[in-house]
């Protein structure tokens, strides 16, 4: 294992050396025309200045820090910082809880977080420093609270806390790199499993930065000079490899998107796209059915010519939005990649290019595995399925620079999660398509974890959680088609006998789900049944839910297993009866 400049050092030193005075990142601030233009020597100053303080305090090589921040340039300096010393970033998207913020810092023993004293996002102000505030009562590891100031206003501030721009200035401007193994951890981040405990995903040092860098550059034909306009937050996946140390590592320009797709009107993207001249614009799915429904008035009021190409992320993205990005935002010109990888990966796997020149590009298909990606589409009992025309479970045949390399403290369900079910494969819990002309469809998860707005989210965290409400002994969630999120949860709930007030407990229901997870987890639907569809061994048969919901109750497949078949009908007549109630008031 050789020695490396540590992944800091890739994305600011070797730029500072050659073009101080590039623009490394354009901060766009909740407020339109506003934004903040940051070059790479300033970045290195931030970093190192930020690097120092974090060393001060005792923060060293291994050391794990939760940086718990919006997408601000401070959040990337905090990211970067924490590589330059040798620490172990976990970013934790700032929508979250502070039960959900506690159980990660408490799973990765967190010795210190950074955190703003407030946020603001879509003109409101979000309360960041009091959430982290009851996240660490709970989290004995946590040494140091670092408080960067976003707004004016006050916050409590206990003996553990510590302004960080105060300290930031004290401190000496430069900063020497930790050298790093190339399977040194860089980050961990938690994403959603099957199963209610979500999962710590580690990266290390030179594969991923690698991985992420090369896809960059050749999945979006990113040219120096370009402004690479990614609108995802640094709390998710993308955020990282798209947003930081992709961009960065080529010495690129990358946009900080700190707002949302409507504030303070529809228009906000292609209004960005104007003032910032951005090139390439990767976004989600979510966000391009949202704007359609707001019609093309809105993307026409602005001038988009600066683009050359329009990405898509986070979930398959569907005909009609597929071609409304295509025609609409990108007037028939730019390239759409609509591009399939996880968090798991790294980086981009399937996307449209690289190609040939002027190669094919189908509507909402990722079709082509990127460079050293070898998927393999699996049958039910485990073998590859040749040909084309076809259909399987997604696996990938060999391994990547960009990969995972385990579950922080628990490597066991890493093996059992990614490689037990195919062995010899890593299997990405995907279906997926292969058409006569060899080119990938994802056809989406094949376990139960559901994709709200292009964020993954297993249903029995849901479930989890709802369970803890003292009159609901029991519940099942299930994902259903929603036509902006792309899928939405639906709760089905069994009440205690003696319930009399079903409405509040539907309510009291919703505020555990955003307390415990974050609001975006929510289900849209709970449905009183008097019971679940199950198994004799106990199983719930979610499927069954499934079809209703569709309101494919006449195709369900084989039920000889449910412990009692006259269920179907019970709930079926209640979920009648509640979808005339929804449209009635309505």
């Amino acid at each position: 294992m050789q020695t490396i400049q540590d992944s800091a050092v890739n994305c600011l030193d070797q730029h500072v050396h050659q073009s101080p005075d590039r623009v490394a990142l354009i901060w766009e601030k909740d407020e339109p025309g506003t934004e903040v233009k940051i070059t790479y020597r300033e970045l290195l100053d931030m970093t190192c200045r930020l690097a120092n303080t974090l060393k001060k305090y005792g923060v060293q090589k291994g050391d794990r820090v939760a940086i718990y921040m919006p997408v601000t340039p401070l959040a990337v300096a905090a990211m970067l910082a924490c590589a330059r010393i040798g620490a172990i970033h976990t970013v934790v998207f700032a929508g979250f809880s502070a039960e959900s913020l506690a159980g990660r810092i408490i799973d990765s023993g967190c010795k210190a977080v950074i955190t703003y004293n407030q946020g603001v996002r879509g003109g409101r102000v979000v309360e960041l420093k009091k959430t982290v505030d009851e996240a660490v009562k709970n989290c004995p590891s946590v040494k140091h609270v670092f408080v960067a100031q976003r707004t004016d206003n006050a916050v409590h501030m206990g003996n553990r806390d510590i302004p960080l721009e105060e300290e930031m200035a004290k401190a000496a401007p430069v900063c020497a790199p930790e050298s790093m193994d190339s399977e040194d951890m860089l980050f961990m981040l938690y994403t959603s499993g099957s199963t209610g405990q979500p999962k710590g995903i580690v990266h290390t040092q030179a594969g991923y930065l690698l991985y992420a860098a090369v896809t960059h550059k050749h999945v979006f034909d990113y040219q120096q000079g370009d402004v690479f306009g990614c609108v995802a937050d640094i709390g998710w996946i993308t955020g990282h490899s798209y947003v930081v140390y992709g961009p960065l590592c080529n010495g690129g320009t990358s946009v900080l998107f700190e707002s949302t797709p409507l504030y303070p009107d529809p228009g906000r993207y292609w209004e960005t796209v104007q003032r910032l001249k951005i090139n390439q614009f990767y976004g989600a799915p979510t966000a391009v059915r949202l704007l359609l429904k707001y019609g093309d008035k809105w993307v026409k009021k602005y001038d988009r010519s600066s683009l050359k190409t329009l990405g898509s992320v986070g979930e398959p993205i569907n005909h009609e939005a597929w071609h409304w990005f295509y025609n609409v935002v990108g007037e028939s010109r730019c390239t759409l990649v609509d591009t399939w990888w996880q968090t798991e990966t790294g980086g981009i796997c399937i996307a449209p290019r690289p190609s040939e020149e002027g190669a094919d590009i189908i509507p909402a298909m990722a079709m082509r595995p990127f460079f050293g990606i070898i998927p393999a589409l699996m049958d039910e009992n485990g073998r590859v399925i040749e040909g084309n025309d076809v259909s399987g479970a997604l696996c990938i045949a060999q391994p990547w620079p960009g990969m995972a390399r385990t579950i922080y403290g628990d490597h066991q369900r890493f093996i059992d999660t990614y490689f037990k079910l195919y062995p010899g494969y890593y299997f990405t819990g995907d279906g997926a398509y292969r058409s006569s002309e060899g080119y990938y469809q994802i056809t989406g998860r094949m376990d139960d974890v559901i994709n709200i707005s292009g964020h993954r989210l297993g249903t029995a965290e849901i479930e989890d959680a709802m369970d803890e409400h003292p009159a609901v002994p029991e519940t099942a969630v299930i994902g259903y088609p929603h036509e902006i999120k792309g899928e939405g949860a639906f709760a089905f709930i069994v009440l205690k006998e003696d319930t009399a007030h079903t409405e509040r407990v539907k309510e009291e229901l919703r505020s555990i789900v955003a307390s415990k997870i974050a609001k975006y987890a929510v289900p849209d639907h709970v449905l009183v049944v008097k019971r679940l569809p199950k198994t004799r061994s106990g199983k719930i048969m979610r499927r069954v839910l499934k079809k209703i919901v569709a309101d494919q109750s006449s195709d369900l497949g084989d039920i000889t297993t449910l412990d009692d078949p006259s269920i179907v009908a019970e709930i079926q007549d209640a979920y009648q009866k509640y979808k005339t109630e929804q449209s009635a008031s309505s």
